[in-house]
């Protein structure tokens, strides 16, 4: 065995065939070429960023006017409800937000997001989205890792398999602040898949964004050169043992994980450091304003993360108290929560395409699910998973653009619908990657993020 003492750190890295090097160099040799595999698409977006609204913003408040709701109020409606609910209720309730028309496109956004209004020509509002299940369990789940019955890979660790990462200091994939209800670790797990694909989380959502940290990031007890010779040592250990058992996909990834977390140390505090930025961007952010700074936190980390090579990074809006799901105070609920996010989002829309990252960024926004038309109570939403919107902006789609369409009532998708297989299969083509391609075979079957399913929206390509 080699005497790590004896040697630098450099140096073993360079002597050792099985040493964090070779392991590190095989994995983003192995990367590219799984990328290579499956990429005879050219990519519109090289990375993503989903700004996931916990509880399900109503569609019909937000992004998806509808005059005859608003016409009919206090009518039944006039059609079945749906095989399932939580509730009989028939009774239509208009939006308590006017709608306004904005840009060059003309797209009508409720007054609850006049600052995202101004983006409305980069915006590409999906309105016929539609899942299976009214849970919010069954609901994130199948947004997130495309079933609502399995434990699955999350969409950001198909991605990370498909794609691999483009910096060597940080994960390639990053959730700020996330939920840990309604299926918690798993809406960011790799599952079957290698455990470099999972999400790394930065707080929770029950943490308020300046206090979010990834944990034991430093080590007070041991210092950076001890570390880099424990590393060695641990090193040495097991290049004796691949070299004995040979290839060991399981433990040159445990290898590769300790690697990172040295190189995080630093990487993650500095990433993280908000003070860096200019009081412009804090303004801009709204980070100086009590409302709007703690979502304006997450969104300028993930601006950061972005920069910097992190392929997949997810911030969420939620609190514990009145989240988005507002079975009754409509008004107060959905007044409180736009409020917190409408300027951030802007912000973060403007500076991305400031810096010229919008073109080649992904940003999705939405729900789980959006919420019914008709009244719960006489002033609340009940979930509703058959039709709801959902936006993009930049990676590849057409800005100021509005696809597929509800009912006249916001019930049902009714033109060019959307299930959350297509929504999958299309995010995934635009990041370059052919869905039905993109499969890891476990437990005698290839799986996909889309299973069986999954059909790409044309229509809404730039």
């Amino acid at each position: 065995m080699i005497d790590p003492g004896l040697q630098s750190r450099r140096r073993m890295l360079q002597t050792s065939a099985a040493g964090f090097g070779h392991v590190a160099l095989t994995a983003m040799l192995g990367q590219q070429a799984l990328s290579a595999e499956l990429s005879h698409i050219t990519a519109r977006a090289k990375r993503i960023v989903f700004l996931f609204m916990k509880g399900g913003p109503s569609h019909v408040d937000t992004f998806d006017p509808k005059p005859l709701l608003t016409r009919d109020h206090g009518k039944p409606l006039p059609f079945d409800l749906p095989r399932v609910t939580f509730a009989k209720q028939t009774t239509l309730l208009k939006s308590p937000w006017k709608f306004k028309r904005y840009g060059e496109s003309g797209l009508p956004v409720s007054e609850l997001f006049p600052n995202v209004a101004q983006h409305v020509d980069d915006l590409c509002m999906l309105r016929s989205v539609h899942g299976t299940n009214p849970a919010h369990g069954g609901a994130l789940l199948k947004l997130h890792t495309g079933t609502d019955q399995f434990v699955r890979p999350s969409m950001g660790a198909w991605i990370v398999y498909g794609l691999g990462t483009e910096n060597q200091n940080l994960p390639a994939y990053v959730t700020i602040c996330p939920t840990l209800a309604h299926g918690g670790v798993n809406n960011w797990g790799a599952a079957f898949l290698p455990a470099h694909c999972q999400g790394t989380p930065i707080g929770n959502a029950s943490l308020q964004a300046a206090k979010a940290k990834v944990k034991h990031i430093r080590n007070d007890r041991v210092s950076s050169s001890v570390q880099e010779r424990q590393l060695a040592l641990l090193k040495a250990m097991n290049s004796e043992h691949l070299d004995a058992v040979g290839r060991d996909q399981a433990l040159e990834g445990r290898l590769n994980s300790f690697e990172l977390a040295f190189r995080m140390q630093s990487a993650m505090p500095e990433a993280q450091d908000l003070t860096a930025e200019s009081g412009a961007t804090h303004e801009l952010y709204g980070i100086d304003n009590a409302v709007t700074e703690d979502f304006g936190r997450q969104c300028l980390m993930a601006r950061r993360f972005l920069e910097r090579g992190v392929r997949f990074v997810q911030v969420t809006h939620s609190d514990s108290e009145v989240q988005w799901d507002q079975h009754s105070n409509l008004y107060h609920g959905h007044t409180k929560n736009a409020a917190e996010v409408d300027k951030p989002i802007a912000g973060f829309l403007t500076d991305l395409k400031a810096r010229g990252l919008l073109e080649d960024t992904l940003v999705l926004w939405g729900g789980e699910f959006g919420r019914t038309p008709t009244a719960q109570g006489n002033n609340g939403r009940d979930h509703n998973p058959h039709g709801f919107t959902m936006w993009m902006a930049g990676g590849g789609v057409k800005g100021g653009f509005a696809y597929g369409s509800t009912d006249d009532y916001g019930y049902y998708a009714a033109e060019d619908k959307m299930h959350v297989n297509d929504l999958h299969a299309t995010l995934l083509h635009l990041l370059g990657l052919e869905h039905e391609r993109l499969t890891f075979r476990y437990a005698g079957r290839d799986f996909r993020l889309t299973d069986v399913a999954g059909r790409v929206a044309e229509g809404i390509l730039a």
